[in-house]
């Protein structure tokens, strides 16, 4: 497994993500333009301004999954599943490369694992 391949892809979301997310806060934080508003004006505003912080909020969650990983790297469990230790499936990690689970773990855990049906 080459670790500096990932390593430079967390790193780089990690910039990514935390480029969004300070700019989403600033945008919220940021008062109206100075004009008058109606209701409706400031209803909208306050829409798009929940809009963003919910998309804030997911960028958030992900750049500290990328965080941990990272962390992982360091400590040397990077691409091990943290449920069992098993190793986490290439693929999977190419895909998303800051998951902690192996896809069967994931599965379970999201409640989509196949059922198997019982021999009688």
């Amino acid at each position: 497994m080459n670790l500096e391949k990932y390593q430079h892809r967390l790193v780089a979301e990690e910039q990514k993500l935390s480029a969004r997310v300070e700019r989403a806060m600033a945008a919220g934080r940021q008062s109206g333009d100075g004009a008058p508003h109606d209701l409706a004006d400031d209803s909208s505003s306050d829409e798009l301004k929940d809009e963003g912080f919910a998309e804030s909020e997911g960028d958030r969650v992900v750049l500290n999954q990328v965080r941990d990983a990272l962390k992982r790297i360091a400590d040397g469990t990077f691409g091990t599943c943290i449920v069992d230790g098993g190793p986490i499936e290439e693929e999977r990690l190419d895909a998303m490369p800051w998951t902690p689970y192996c896809m069967k773990h994931q599965r379970a855990r999201e409640g989509t694992e196949p059922q198997r049906t019982p021999t009688l």
